[in-house]
């Protein structure tokens, strides 16, 4: 089995377009509409809406202080998720902001977000993962050609959660996880608020999008138990994510668990 691939990044990491989306032959062009035809019918037979060809950042090259790369379409990185097989000719390494949010900054009921994915996803459908989490798509683009990853955290914090941008406090870059097979690269990011996890839970309720059900803000004492019931079904950077964030001693963590 393949291993994740860490990639460290500093504090001021810029993510910069630098090349275009390659032009593919016809028969690979089939074979992802094949599977996107088959993933949408999939997604929206299971009830999780319609899927949507925008366009979205893939990396080219990562290094601490620069990822440097394309704009590229949604679903050729449907196609290769589905089938891992075709990352030598489409080469998708897709940039997803992943939030590690810390609620009830400095009071005494501070937790963190946690949400169970869609069944119908197509990516780690079922899972237990940080909140919020989302492609870096063409909407962060900025008019020098840099990506607001950062920006793109704070659109998936309000659309997932339903908390305003005034809401967050600084956002910390902690370090990219790559994942074997379908290399979709995962930007970990540390963000909290100052709001308690009850009006974090019902902003989710009022203007959430629903995406996760159910969501949990998850106490830090109790994380390394979490940790251990959710086992295999809790997608494997967060257990990282959560110890470079400082809110996790990974000692803390034994045994072997699994989610019902």
């Amino acid at each position: 089995m393949e291993a994740f691939i860490v990639h460290p990044v500093s504090p001021n990491l810029e993510v910069r377009i630098i090349g275009v989306m390659p032009v593919l032959p016809a028969a690979l062009e089939a074979r992802i509409d094949e599977i996107w035809s088959r993933a949408a019918r999939r997604v929206e037979a299971g009830g999780a809406g319609r899927l949507f060809n925008g366009q979205i950042f893939s990396i080219d090259t990562i290094a601490p202080d620069l990822i440097a790369g394309h704009l590229t379409e949604y679903r050729r990185l449907v196609a290769q998720a589905e089938d891992h097989s075709l990352f030598p000719n489409l080469g998708v390494r897709s940039l997803a902001a992943c939030g590690v949010l810390l609620c009830g900054r400095g009071g005494p009921n501070e937790g963190v977000a946690i949400g169970r994915r869609p069944n119908a996803a197509i990516y780690q459908p079922g899972m237990w993962q940080l909140c919020p989490a989302g492609s870096v798509d063409a909407g962060a683009r900025r008019a020098d050609g840099t990506m607001d990853y950062r920006g793109q955290l704070l659109t998936e914090i309000r659309e997932e959660l339903g908390l305003t941008t005034a809401a967050i406090g600084p956002i910390r870059p902690l370090c990219v996880v790559e994942h074997p097979g379908s290399h979709v690269c995962d930007l970990g990011m540390a963000a909290s608020t100052a709001l308690d996890p009850a009006a974090v839970l019902e902003a989710h309720r009022l203007r959430g999008n629903g995406e996760y059900d159910p969501l949990r803000i998850v106490p830090l004492p109790e994380l390394p138990a979490f940790i251990v019931w959710a086992g295999a079904s809790l997608v494997p950077p967060a257990p990282l994510f959560l110890t470079r964030a400082g809110l996790l001693d990974t000692a803390a963590i034994s045994g072997n668990g699994r989610a019902g």
